[in-house]
């Protein structure tokens, strides 16, 4: 199936962030305020970046590129994949919805049928570089105000890639969340694992200790407890994730400026179990350069990009950061010395 369509009619002003007439207000400790909804402070870090669209870069150390490319693009795709398969693609693609509170309330919105077609689109152009035997997660939010939209329209739409075939479904546990007086606390992000042909999987433990107990079993004619069984102290994570703390500015993989960064031992987790050193990881929108980042430290060539340079650029910075320190984000420091954001307290 062929869904290629111009990104443009699409997100107007939601992929090409530049054209944003938003304001992002400083409401945190972060050097930065949010870098896709200030439009001033994007005009003062454009001139810093480094590539421009359609424009590549290659890391000679192991090997990584990054770009500033569309995703709904098959074209755009196959520039940064130049010839090679990835193994694994992880995407986080923008959400759809409304978020944050009132100070965020402008921010886009655009309806369901633009954005299934949006969906289409970019599916599509990763259908086409996947390996033979290869995995795809994609993370995806539902807004409860909203029929839990885009996250239904999705999964059904996947039902047309009959090439792909959905393998899980997983859910994050924020340690932190946001809620009201008249509703639970919303602690979740859901996590789509979808493979094609039969890729491999390795079983990797949690960090949490084995702690349920009372569940037997007779081995080889013995009643044995769970514990007795285990091979391990600690468990295998399910597809409930309980142990991953929400990224925010007091952590040191924080990146000032980015907003609903995905956790770096979450990508972690994906990529260990979903491909083996060397592979090639890719990701379709890149933010905060959180893949890329995995990547590096596991010995994996992530092929990245996105189609704002700002965010590109920040990627490219979070390397050479990653590099330079061994600090896998900023924290509370400005990836753009150049300019003194620093919020009025």
């Amino acid at each position: 199936m062929n869904h290629e369509e111009n990104s443009d009619s699409f997100f107007p002003d939601m992929l090409h962030a530049e054209k944003l007439n938003l304001t992002g207000k400083r409401n945190s400790n972060e050097k930065l305020a949010r870098l896709d909804t200030d439009k001033e402070l994007r005009e003062k870090i454009l001139p810093l970046c480094r590539l421009k669209y359609g424009d590549v870069y290659e890391d000679k150390v192991s090997g990584h590129r990054i770009g500033v490319l569309d995703a709904v693009k098959s074209d755009d795709v196959k520039k940064i994949a130049a010839g090679e398969s990835p193994y694994l693609i992880v995407n986080d693609p923008p959400y759809n919805v409304k978020v944050g509170r009132a100070n965020t309330g402008s921010l886009f919105k655009i309806g369901i049928e633009n954005y299934i077609k949006f969906s289409e689109n970019w599916i599509n152009a990763a259908s086409k570089v996947m390996n033979d035997d290869s995995h795809l997660f994609i993370w995806l939010g539902a807004d409860y105000k909203d029929n839990f939209q885009p996250l239904p329209d999705f999964m059904i739409m996947m039902r047309d890639f009959t090439g792909l075939r959905p393998k899980n479904f997983i859910t994050l546990r924020n340690q932190r969340g946001y809620g009201t007086q008249k509703n639970w606390m919303w602690i979740r992000q859901e996590l789509l694992h979808y493979v094609k042909g039969d890729p491999s999987f390795k079983v990797v433990y949690t960090d949490i200790p084995k702690v349920l107990k009372g569940y037997y079993k007779v081995v080889n004619g013995k009643k044995q407890e769970n514990l007795e069984r285990s091979r391990s102290d600690t468990i295998r994570p399910g597809n409930v994730w309980i142990d991953i703390q929400q990224v925010f500015y007091r952590m040191e993989e924080n990146v000032p400026g980015c907003y609903a960064q995905k956790p770096l031992k979450a990508i972690e987790r994906i990529i260990e179990t979903s491909s083996r050193e060397k592979d090639i990881v890719m990701d379709f929108f890149s933010h905060s350069g959180s893949t890329l980042i995995a990547a590096e430290r596991l010995g994996r060539k992530a092929f990245t990009f996105d189609i704002d340079p700002v965010f590109a650029e920040l990627t490219l910075r979070r390397l050479e950061h990653y590099r330079k320190t061994g600090k896998t984000g900023w924290q509370w420091e400005n990836p753009f010395p150049e300019i003194d954001e620093s919020p009025a307290i």
